[in-house]
């Protein structure tokens, strides 16, 4: 579990369930990204012991979850399955008076390390800088940002870069 720097302390918000379903993704870009998490939900104020998961797949493998759950048949860089949203004829459980100690889960983030790299390239920085860039932009996902509309984009946008440039990942 990474420790990270948060005005003066160290400390980790985040419990991150971490997958490598491409079984090559080097050590050190996997502790990037969870650094990077791990500083977002700090600079974020996200509160200790939230839990995601986050799995790092290939293009084939984001694919099928793309075709699955959002019926496009296309390899993209980065899905985010917040838990907090309700679904189409989901019931939210009321659960009264009972006072529930679990931790806060937000949901999954799934990577394409592939399209990670294809995306670094064509956009002429690193990898590095390219996986930080998607684990953000998923995280912010999770806490119900989006960017379907142009006022909606200029505030996702404008925070990603945010966190980014505060954690030292600019482009």
């Amino acid at each position: 579990m990474t420790k990270i720097e948060i005005g003066g302390q160290k400390m980790t918000v985040l419990e991150i369930d971490l997958l490598d379903e491409t079984n090559n993704l080097p050590d050190e870009d996997k502790q990037l990204v969870e650094n990077i998490l791990q500083f977002a939900a700090g600079y974020l104020k996200i509160e200790e012991g939230t839990e995601l998961s986050l799995t790092f797949t290939t293009n084939e493998g984001i694919q099928e979850i793309n075709r699955e759950y959002r019926n496009k048949d296309q390899a993209t860089d980065v899905i985010s399955f917040a838990l907090e949203e309700m679904g189409d004829g989901e019931t939210e459980i009321d659960w009264g008076d009972f006072d529930l100690e679990t931790p806060r889960m937000l949901g999954d983030i799934i990577i394409s390390t592939e399209k990670a790299e294809e995306q670094a390239k064509d956009y002429g920085h690193t990898k590095a800088r390219e996986l930080g860039f998607l684990a953000v932009h998923g995280l912010l996902h999770l806490l119900g940002y989006d960017h379907m509309e142009p006022d909606e984009e200029k505030v996702m946008f404008g925070l990603q870069k945010e966190v980014l440039d505060a954690y030292g990942l600019e482009r």
